[in-house]
């Protein structure tokens, strides 16, 4: 049976402290394994995903600030991202962010997602070429693990966007190997930076299932082909509270890991509730 993970929508919720502690504390109480929260740098008029046009007065607090939040009003919950816009953050600052979190949070950054985005006017505004932006990811990817690794002659990378020479970061992540990397994304090239560079894969909402089948076969295959174990790669998928014991089961044979449930609509209180009887039903932190 995948784990569980509670995606808190912070558009819909906004930064509410009150909500949002409420929230993430019954979320551990009732045994879900993680917390994610999304991004988005800028929105601006006509910014559209999908068919959905994005309001531009929708609240995006920074999901780095909200995860060290939660993680000093929790335990043990690990802290994920779906997704951080990883072309649109410096990989310098952002691995020592990272990795501080880590450390704050005794070792609960365990879920970075990243995904490349899908709104040229929020690439532009933070002054980053839309095209490069694939290009971009694989590079920051690597230049912070660069950061995190214990090395004694420093990181040292020479890329297309990022020079760097001896540099050295510190706090490392508290796990000696850094922070894992779940790609996000429904494309095949997403699936094919899974399989190159992630330690995870998390498809978006919009596919149909055989694209997902074929998809998750890209990122094995593409893990083989350069020498890395396709099953060391997690699986994560968007799921909701209405999935079965069943639809979880059947998950697991396709290779899922990690299944993310959005948290419901309604006050804190009725919040908390369906997430306990979800937990209920599936025997959540029962043994």
């Amino acid at each position: 049976m995948p784990s569980f993970a509670l995606n808190y929508t912070t558009p819909f919720f906004g930064a509410d402290p009150d909500r949002l502690v409420k929230v993430a504390r019954q979320a551990e109480e009732s045994g879900f394994e993680a917390i994610y929260v999304p991004e988005h740098v800028a929105i601006y008029p006509g910014a559209q995903i999908g068919a959905w046009q994005v309001p531009t007065d929708l609240p995006f607090p920074d999901p780095l600030d909200v995860l060290t939040f939660v993680a000093a009003s929790t335990e043990r919950l690990l802290l994920g991202t779906g997704v951080l816009l990883l072309p649109y953050h410096h990989p310098v600052t952002l691995a020592k962010r990272l990795a501080t979190i880590d450390v704050l949070s005794g070792g609960r950054m365990r879920l970075l997602g990243i995904g490349v985005g899908a709104l040229p006017g929020e690439a532009a505004a933070v002054g980053v070429d839309y095209r490069t932006r694939g290009r971009r990811a694989d590079e920051a990817i690597d230049v912070m693990r660069a950061l995190w690794a214990e090395d004694e002659g420093g990181a040292t990378f020479h890329g297309e966007f990022y020079e760097l020479d001896s540099i050295y970061s510190y706090p490392k992540p508290l796990a000696g190997s850094g922070l894992p990397i779940h790609i996000g994304g429904s494309s095949e090239a997403a699936a094919r930076r899974a399989g190159r560079r992630g330690d995870g894969w998390l498809p978006g909402g919009s596919l149909t299932n055989d694209d997902r089948v074929a998809l998750w076969e890209l990122v094995k295959s593409t893990a083989q082909e350069a020498g890395r174990d396709p099953g060391a790669i997690e699986y994560t998928r968007m799921g909701s509270l209405e999935t079965s014991p069943e639809e979880a089961e059947r998950l697991g044979t396709e290779g899922v890991t990690r299944i993310i449930v959005a948290a419901p609509a309604g006050e804190p209180d009725e919040q908390c509730a369906q997430l306990a009887d979800f937990a209920e039903r599936f025997g959540l932190g029962k043994g």
